[in-house]
């Protein structure tokens, strides 16, 4: 399976994302903002691509995907949330969005997680 995010919309507070798997779009993203410094918990994670594993999450005590040797950064997972509050370098989904916030997020959650439960060799490239 193969995930990406284009990211395209940047405030000081977020970035804005669309989120395709195997090129077909599948809903938004929400990060913290890119920084040429980074800063623990308000940093996007450098682009690139990355593989992605299904594992448990001791913060959240649940299966969750975990994106694998991004550089700088540990336990950068995909998960629910709606705003920068609701992230620390991971990368949040969501149905719909606006400025610096996306809506329905466990709805979007729950349709991807299915999708990556059932797939092999799991990437996601950020551009």
């Amino acid at each position: 399976m193969k995930i990406e995010i284009k990211r395209l919309h940047k405030t000081s507070k977020s970035t804005i994302g669309e989120l395709t798997i195997d090129g077909k779009f599948e809903c938004y993203t929400l990060e913290d903002t890119e920084r040429e410094v980074k800063i623990k918990g308000e940093t996007a994670i450098p682009k690139g691509t990355y593989k992605v594993i299904i594992n448990e999450s001791n913060r959240f005590k649940r299966l969750l995907p975990l994106l694998i040797d991004v550089p700088n950064f540990e336990g950068v997972r995909i998960h629910p949330g709606n705003s920068n509050h609701d992230t620390d370098g991971c990368i949040l989904v969501g149905m719909n969005r606006s400025l610096d916030y996306i809506t329905k997020s466990r709805k979007a959650f729950d349709l991807l997680f299915k999708k990556m439960q059932g797939a092999k060799n799991i990437t996601i490239t950020i551009s």
